[in-house]
């Protein structure tokens, strides 16, 4: 039964291993089992794949678990929704063959997990694949072919979630490439505009720019035509060493650290126990909900909040993914400020301070950028897209600003 699963890592470290669980009938219910190797929990600076699947005493043996925590996490690595089907089937799997796609996708996931399969070939050493812009641009004038991920027959730089995105090697000279091998992964994150959201990289670069503006800690963006509009998103779980070698970085989503299908925002607070600098964390976290409701983030869930992991515990990641002016979004008043203080521990003075700080500095910034991003696509065929994608944030940031910093002094009280 070992030597059927996969040994899992944490970039160049084995911790553990990781097998199916159940029948291999099809359609019958899989699990998985997964238990820490006791070389790793000896480890002095050893930590955990996240809260739901704690370290047993160090050095003591692994504490093999077979519970839904398991499945749970290691699920959240795979895409999702209709993309998980399609990317199942440039694979070859089931559509419920989870383990088979773990074991054909483990190479490079989010964070620092690996899983190697003992059954297969290792790779002799790294490889690279150049993605041409025009080879590009024609699989995104068919995004129904397949997912972005599948290339030569294979799919590489896959990535969780539910919006089809790529995950590249960005060369020093600009150039993006598949890549392949332990000490080689993706730098950046290629997020083309979903069909029903032509504008949706506008939308990102301009709220991703805003609120680096606005003092958030926030992934680097940039925006490139191929010459259909494509967001690059530096990867904060990467760490590019100077010989080109990439470093894995310990993540996980919201979902992954507290074992929960929906978050909420006193769930997410509650997360900053396990952090070592849980008032600069509180704090990042904070200016991250009041930035949400100015730009009039829409009811998407919380879940792509993410928190590196280490020895120290749960840090809160740069943010990523920002968006805004939904005409949906539903916008707190006094009384979902004052139940954020006290769910949050946050001194209600305190948010107050921080809406008002940040209402009267989105208005000033938002007006800025918007200017400097109409004078940058002046003239291109993209052009009244990215307006429209600015405006409809804009006109949000002017209501909500006014709105919210009203509601600073009652929250005060």
């Amino acid at each position: 039964m070992r030597r059927a699963g996969l040994e899992v890592w944490l970039d160049e470290h084995e911790i553990g291993w990781l097998r199916p669980v159940g029948t291999d009938e099809p359609g019958s219910p899989q699990g998985l089992s997964f238990a820490y190797l006791a070389r790793w929990t000896a480890e002095v600076l050893a930590y955990p794949l996240a809260p739901s699947l704690p370290l047993p005493a160090r050095g003591g043996p692994g504490s093999e678990s077979q519970d839904d925590a398991v499945l749970r996490c290691f699920d959240r690595l795979l895409p999702d929704g209709a993309l998980r089907r399609a990317t199942f089937t440039a694979l070859g799997l089931a559509a419920d063959d989870r383990v088979g796609a773990l074991r054909r996708l483990g190479h490079d996931l989010a964070g620092a997990v690996r899983l190697v399969d003992t059954q297969r070939e290792r790779s002799a050493g790294p490889s690279q694949r150049l993605i041409a812009r025009e080879e590009l641009s024609e699989r995104l004038r068919h995004p129904d072919a397949s997912p972005l991920a599948a290339w030569d027959g294979q799919v590489r730089g896959a990535l969780p979630g539910c919006r089809d995105k790529l995950g590249v090697y960005v060369e020093p000279d600009g150039g993006w490439y598949l890549v392949d091998g332990p000490q080689m992964a993706s730098t950046h994150v290629l997020k083309p505009a979903p069909p029903d959201e032509p504008d949706r990289p506008f939308n990102e670069y301009f709220c991703m720019r805003l609120a680096a503006r606005a003092g958030l800690d926030v992934a680097a963006v940039q925006l490139h035509r191929v010459p259909e509009p494509l967001l690059l998103v530096e990867r904060f779980d990467r760490q590019r060493l100077d010989d080109g070698r990439v470093r894995r970085l310990h993540a996980i989503d919201a979902r992954q650290a507290l074992d929960q299908p929906a978050v909420s925002l006193p769930a997410l607070f509650s997360l900053l126990r396990h952090s070592p600098t849980p008032l600069v964390d509180s704090r990042s976290l904070l200016r991250w909900v009041v930035f949400r409701q100015l730009i009039g983030s829409g009811p998407a869930s919380l879940d792509n909040v993410c928190f590196l992991v280490d020895h120290g515990g749960l840090r809160l990641a740069p943010a990523h993914g920002l968006t805004g002016g939904a005409p949906d979004a539903q916008a707190f008043g006094a009384d979902e400020w004052a139940a954020l203080a006290r769910d949050a521990d946050i001194a209600p003075r305190a948010l107050a301070l921080e809406l008002k700080r940040m209402s009267e500095a989105l208005r000033v910034h938002a007006q800025g950028l918007a200017e400097e991003m109409t004078r940058e696509f002046a003239g291109e065929p993209a052009g009244d897209l990215s307006r429209s994608a600015i405006d409809s944030v804009l006109a949000v940031v002017q209501a909500q600003g006014d709105r919210q910093a009203a509601l600073a002094p009652d929250i005060a009280r």
